[in-house]
């Protein structure tokens, strides 16, 4: 392998600020509405929440050592990095932890490891460690078989536990990466045309709350029963109008109306006590950080490593846009956390490693030959 892929060094810590900085306020908001949609008269600090202060202030140190890490390391190992992935995807089927009717934790005693989380740090580098030994410019569907093989069946492993919307996440994230490598454009053209045609014959393979769901996206279903999450939600958020209920004054969060409030619909929390101009902050941080890894990405002069770059921070962003769209009935709830302000460690630390990575390769490309 070529010297400049393995050869590891050591540098001077260089991190973005800026990046650093928006993450640290994202991960603060999530504190305090973990903390506000946990709370209780007779406890205020809730357990979550006192897990996911450990979570932050490891997550950022994580971020930290994954920005000095030397990125072409991982390209090097990228294969078996993300074989430990798929075997630990497999152990997670066979005697994974079951909670809430799924089988998608690795009980580690102390936290629940989520391996599927794992696929969305480590499938890039695996990518880019094809993509740095195949030919100079691959573009036919031959060319992408070894990568498009290993996305299905990550894809069909997830779908098993079930996980279907990390399941989509990924594979959208995947198929993203693959049309900046190159693979031929008529190919996607012909997957969607061939997936709207077989739509019909998929509704059969999906889980019977699955289909409920699409139902309920498309107005079916008694508010009382099948559409009870999405209507709490929609309340919660209507309800907190131009300037909000206030922080800790929620109704449809203090009386426990609504759902799954601490991971899925903690947007919903946060339009319900801060209102429409506290919503609008927290999407002005996320636009900021998402327009500045953009930015930082657009810098970058290796294809390779730009490939990697994008299939590192899309899984933010696509998960960022998916919840936000499933908590407001814009798409069908699916399950996806809110990247930094959901509860939630294993998303919380591959999130903060993801940047850290990104963070890495920017400076890690000014040598990459």
């Amino acid at each position: 392998m070529h010297n400049t892929m393995i050869a590891a060094h050591t540098r001077r810590l260089s991190i973005d600020w800026y990046t650093f900085g928006l993450i640290t306020l994202l991960c603060l908001l999530g504190l305090a509405f973990i903390l506000s949609a946990t709370y209780r008269t007779e406890l205020m600090y809730s357990t979550f929440f006192k897990k996911q202060i450990i979570g932050v202030i490891s997550g950022l140190c994580i971020y930290i050592i994954c920005s000095l890490m030397d990125v072409r390391l991982l390209l090097a190992w990228g294969h078996l990095l993300y074989a430990s992935v798929i075997a630990l995807l497999i152990f997670t089927i066979l005697k994974g932890s079951i909670g809430m009717g799924a089988q998608r934790w690795i009980n580690l005693g102390i936290i629940k490891m989520q391996p599927s989380e794992l696929t969305k740090l480590f499938f890039p580098f695996f990518a880019g460690y094809y993509l740095y030994h195949s030919q100079e410019h691959p573009r036919g569907l031959l060319d992408f078989m070894p990568i498009l093989g290993m996305l299905g069946v990550s894809f069909i492993l997830i779908v098993k536990q079930p996980d279907l919307g990390t399941a989509i996440l990924i594979s959208a994230a995947g198929a993203l990466s693959l049309w900046l490598a190159g693979l031929d454009r008529r190919i996607f053209l012909y997957s969607i045309v061939f997936g709207l045609i077989g739509t019909p014959l998929l509704w059969n393979y999906l889980k019977p709350y699955q289909q409920q769901r699409v139902r309920v996206f498309l107005g079916h279903g008694n508010s009382n029963k099948e559409r009870y999450q999405i209507e709490q939600s929609k309340i919660a958020i209507g309800s907190g109008a131009l300037l909000g209920k206030g922080y800790l004054q929620g109704t449809q969060n203090r009386l426990n109306f609504l759902p799954e409030s601490r991971t899925d619909f903690i947007f919903s929390v946060i339009c319900e006590e801060l209102g429409f101009l506290g919503a609008l902050g927290v999407l002005t941080l996320y636009i900021l950080l998402f327009m500045r890894l953009f930015y930082l990405a657009a810098g970058i002069k290796s294809h390779l490593l730009y490939v990697v770059a994008i299939g590192l921070i899309s899984p933010i962003i696509l998960g960022a846009l998916i919840n936000i769209a499933m908590v407001t009935d814009l798409l069908p709830i699916v399950g996806i956390p809110l990247p930094f302000i959901s509860y939630g460690l294993s998303n919380l630390w591959v999130a903060c490693a993801g940047l850290g990575w990104f963070n890495s390769i920017i400076y890690t490309a000014q040598s990459f030959d």
